[in-house]
């Protein structure tokens, strides 16, 4: 991480937040990407593998994810994240949420998916 990225408070339920659509960033600012910064030491402190804005009071479209495996990070920011495939087979693991500490349950999504999604650079 970045020496300048700062860890943000995360929102737990029941905030009103959590449940609203989050807005589309419309540029790509130097803001944007310190937040990014941020949410991604966040995430990586809580410990976590993802986490989006309005987790950290923030109602807009972007996301941090940790895709890696076996202690190899992996870490993708995403701006305005779109599913434009999912897979027809499907997966259930189990999964927590950062917004609803020490909680866990079997979710079932599809096994694969297809983002579209801008990056730091747009």
């Amino acid at each position: 991480m970045p020496a300048t990225a700062k860890l943000i408070p995360i929102i737990k339920m029941p905030d009103p937040i959590l449940r609203e659509t989050a807005k589309p960033v419309t540029e790509i600012t130097d803001g944007i990407r310190q937040l990014l910064d941020d949410m991604a030491a966040t995430m990586y402190d809580a410990p976590g593998i993802g986490l989006a804005a309005p987790q950290v009071n923030i109602g807009q479209r972007v996301i941090v994810i940790d895709c890696g495996k076996d202690d190899a990070p992996e870490l993708f920011k995403m701006i305005n994240p779109e599913i434009i495939r999912e897979s027809d087979a499907r997966a259930i693991l189990e999964e927590g949420c950062l917004s609803i500490p020490d909680q866990t349950a079997d979710v079932e999504r599809p096994a694969e998916v297809e983002v579209r999604y801008l990056d730091e650079a747009g």
